[in-house]
């Protein structure tokens, strides 16, 4: 595992981090519970130091199960846990509730959940849908809960340029997490602002693109309504799922020289890569998984197979505007 700073905080987190959505079960593949603490063991085996979770992943089970394994191998005092709020899981929606009292209760929650005292990275998971007002109120709030000693920085997450210069006059940002992939690179200009201009912590998530960038899935299918493969990623359906199939191809072929090394792996390679990245969140219920993914770091890409992706990625954003 490689290590790096994140940003300013004085973390040095693994350049890989163990996202939690899928781990907590709701829109995506059923799995035991035991499979998925085994997916969070074997990060932890692998060296990941950093773990990015939610309550609204599934309300509260992947900050629950995250918790439990911590709990039983001792390993909080050893890793970084990012988690978020703002947003919840509410009969079976995804419902944003920025107001203090119920922010004040969430924290408590999570903190319950996790079986901690503090947690490492705290974000505002989606900007605040009321208004500036209510965006205030939130990050407010949240100022005040690292007051507190609950949370030790604060973070925005899928947020525009814009709104973090806003959100900056009312608390002291630490983190900046994103959605890129070869898939979605809209981020980019706002990631490298908040590394270069303003020393951010970085994370990127959404790197396999939902997983149709593992090659996993090649042709395309109907889901349920709240599987995030239809409520989350539109190029699961055509007309964009056979453009994103062109991504795969380049893909193939770059596997191909590597001795058919999984596609999961190549891309994982190329995102860390990014200069505007201090750590790339990877999400799986599968502890096999894991350990493909953190081979990742070991695959040396050459520099015309970075920039093959590069415009494979531009060419996708281009069809994709098209569209």
């Amino acid at each position: 595992m490689e290590y790096t700073e994140f940003g300013k905080t004085g973390l040095k987190v693994s350049r890989l981090c163990l996202g939690t959505w899928g781990i907590g079960g709701y829109g995506w593949d059923a799995n035991p519970d035991d499979v998925r603490k085994d997916a969070i063991r074997e990060a932890l085996r692998q060296g990941i130091n950093f773990f990015d979770t939610a309550p609204a992943y599934n309300a509260g089970a992947a900050e629950r199960l995250l918790g439990d394994v911590l709990a039983e191998t001792g390993e909080r005092k050893n890793v970084i846990i990012s988690t978020k709020c703002g947003n919840d899981l509410i009969d079976g929606q995804y419902v944003q509730i920025a107001k203090r009292d119920y922010l004040l209760k969430q924290i408590d929650r999570s903190l319950k959940n996790l079986r901690t005292d503090y947690i490492d990275v705290y974000f505002l998971h989606w900007p605040a849908k009321d208004g500036d007002a209510a965006e205030q109120e939130a990050l407010e709030t949240m100022e005040e809960i690292r007051r507190s000693g609950k949370v030790r920085f604060l973070g925005l997450s899928n947020h525009s340029r814009e709104q973090c210069e806003k959100a900056m006059t009312y608390a002291k940002i630490d983190a900046l997490q994103m959605q890129f992939s070869a898939l979605v690179e809209d981020n980019v200009s706002i990631l490298d602002w908040g590394v270069r201009d303003q020393g951010l912590g970085t994370m990127g998530y959404g790197p396999l693109a939902g997983g149709i960038l593992t090659g996993r899935y090649r042709e395309a299918r109907t889901y349920g309504k709240m599987d995030n493969r239809s409520r989350f990623y539109d190029y699961y359906q055509e007309p964009l799922f056979s453009r994103a199939m062109k991504v795969v191809k380049v893909l193939d072929e770059i596997s191909a020289n590597h001795g058919g090394a999984a596609l999961s792996d190549i891309i994982l390679c190329w995102t860390a890569r990014k200069r505007f990245l201090s750590t790339v969140i990877f999400g799986t219920q599968k502890a096999s998984r894991v350990i493909e993914n953190c081979r990742s770091l070991d695959l040396a890409l050459s520099e015309e197979e970075m920039r093959a992706i590069d415009r494979a990625a531009e060419a996708w954003a281009g069809e994709k505007k098209m569209a």
